[in-house]
């Protein structure tokens, strides 16, 4: 990477429109640019065939596209397809395309490692190096709607930023990320279509609610009582489940969508009729969606999951509160492609 020269996708449309206009040329040409930047996923100036050669070479002298590489791809039994993505700088991060039977959704990452220190989740134990630029979190997603054409015929139909990395800790780039996924002059996916999960950050998710966001939120709560959170997600001490209810309250009063909580029931942590019936009362202040999700190793054993007996009882208390839960079997787990494993292993 040539440090000196900006990464033009850093410029706003209107911006390129001024640079063309410095530059002696028609404002016109930066939407030109813009659109082959953005809509049509330009790797290189060169591949802008209707900008002529001259301005093709004036805009390498003046700036870079810093794309991503697809290093290495791996495929599951599933269908699942993992990404290990290389950046600009020589860091990796990890994408990945899950199929389903009516849509394929693509999980993205946000940071490089991540910040905050879940104890049964990869990613958590590798250092947060730093959060992902828009367009660095943008073509990923530009990458798996490609692959999802290629191997299952039909264009990417959701995204969820689950991968690497707590979105709410990049908050800003990950919103410019959202913005062009959603413009019509990027991918022009539903807003509707994007969760954004957060392992829970109240101010964070505060600010979201006055943005007037339109995407999902998620939390990945995994359990409902202080001290056991705590133990599993130390973070929770400082953000703890009363600051975090308070925020979702703010959230849904301001929003009025739904919140889903991301749960995972272990062996001998939280599957008793005690976490349940804190659950429950965690999710009775606004309409709710409980995803139990199923625990996929990263090789300690330490932590391990839960009885289908366990579940069974989830569902059934649940289901009896009239909340809606739903049981995930995990997707890519023989690639290490799971919820929970992505730690560049590849």
């Amino acid at each position: 990477m040539d440090i000196k020269k900006k990464d033009i996708r850093a410029l706003t449309k209107e911006q390129l429109r001024d640079f063309f206009v410095i530059e002696g040329d028609q404002a016109f040409r930066g939407n030109q640019v813009y659109e082959w930047l953005w809509s049509k996923g330009a790797h290189s100036f060169e591949d802008m065939t209707n900008v002529s050669k001259e301005t093709r070479e004036m805009l390498k002298s003046n700036f870079v596209i810093n794309h991503i590489k697809v290093d290495q791809i791996q495929k599951s039994n599933d269908g699942t397809i993992k990404n290990a993505v290389r950046l600009h700088d020589g860091l990796i991060v990890e994408s990945v395309l899950i199929p389903a039977k009516n849509r394929t959704t693509a999980c993205v990452s946000s940071q490089v490692g991540c910040s905050l220190d879940c104890r049964f989740c990869a990613t958590s134990r590798l250092k947060r190096m730093r959060n992902l630029n828009p367009d660095e979190i943008y073509d990923q997603v530009v990458v798996i709607d490609k692959e999802s054409r290629l191997y299952h015929n039909r264009p990417l139909s959701n995204i969820v930023f689950m991968g690497m990395g707590e979105p709410l800790m990049n908050y800003n780039n990950v919103l410019k990320a959202i913005d062009k996924i959603t413009s019509p002059e990027g991918l022009a996916m539903s807003p509707k279509r994007i969760v954004v999960s957060t392992s829970g950050v109240p101010k964070m998710i505060k600010k979201m609610a006055d943005d007037e966001v339109k995407f999902k939120l998620a939390v990945s709560l995994h359990s409902a009582i202080d001290e056991i959170r705590t133990s599993i997600m130390p973070f929770n001490a400082t953000f703890p489940l009363a600051d975090l209810r308070e925020a979702l309250e703010y959230w849904y009063e301001k929003t009025k969508n739904r919140i889903t909580y991301e749960y995972i029931v272990w062996d001998g942590i939280n599957d008793t009729k005690n976490d349940v019936e804190a659950l429950i009362k965690f999710c009775k202040f606004a309409p709710s969606k409980v995803n139990l999700i199923e625990y996929n190793p990263i090789d300690d054993g330490e932590f391990q999951q839960a009885s289908s007996k366990a579940i069974d009882m989830y569902v059934d208390m649940l289901e009896a509160n009239n909340i809606t839960v739903t049981v995930r079997r995990s997707r890519g787990k023989d690639i290490d492609a799971a919820c929970g494993q992505l730690a560049n292993k590849a």
